[in-house]
């Protein structure tokens, strides 16, 4: 089970366990937001809410201007796990402009690709092949990407993720 972090801003910080949470609470440096009531953290002393969203009491300011390095596991995310040429379940990221031709391992060159798309494209542009991309690769942006920990959210998140404009 995880737990949200929120500064003292309310801006969400990390996704810590909630044993975690727990000891932030207990030790007066957080208090609980959110819970999750069905399951209860039972020890021989007591029981406890389990933690699904805690609150810092001191702020604790995000850096302004952090970047999200680009990594295959965040590829894969922003383009939700489709295919930027066909569309279909990707598995793999592909080079929109080959390395061996300069391109960059950047967020505006990689792009979710299937397996299939891959093999086929090999090392030449979409434009050789008289592809197009569905749509233009960007830098992902909101708070759910800035979130050090967060992959999936949990429903009880979503107030507090809610994307930038």
């Amino acid at each position: 089970m995880r737990t949200l972090v929120l500064n003292a801003g309310y801006e969400p910080l990390a996704v810590v366990s909630f044993k975690r949470a727990i000891v932030l609470v207990l030790d007066g440096k957080a208090s609980i937001v959110a819970s999750d009531d069905e399951h209860p953290v039972l020890s021989a002393s007591g029981e406890w809410e389990r933690p699904s969203v805690i609150l810092l009491r001191r702020y604790v300011r995000i850096p302004s201007g952090r970047a999200v390095p680009v990594s295959r596991r965040g590829v894969l995310r922003r383009d939700s796990q489709r295919c930027a040429y066909c569309g279909n379940s990707a598995s793999t990221i592909d080079h929109v402009i080959p390395r061996s031709r300069g391109g960059a391992d950047s967020w505006e060159n990689l792009v979710a690709c299937c397996l299939r798309c891959n093999n086929i494209k090999g090392d030449r542009t979409p434009h050789e092949m008289g592809w197009s991309l569905r749509y233009v690769p960007r830098p992902p942006h909101g708070t759910a990407w800035l979130v050090r920990g967060v992959e999936r959210t949990e429903p009880k998140w979503e107030e507090f993720l809610a994307p930038a404009a």
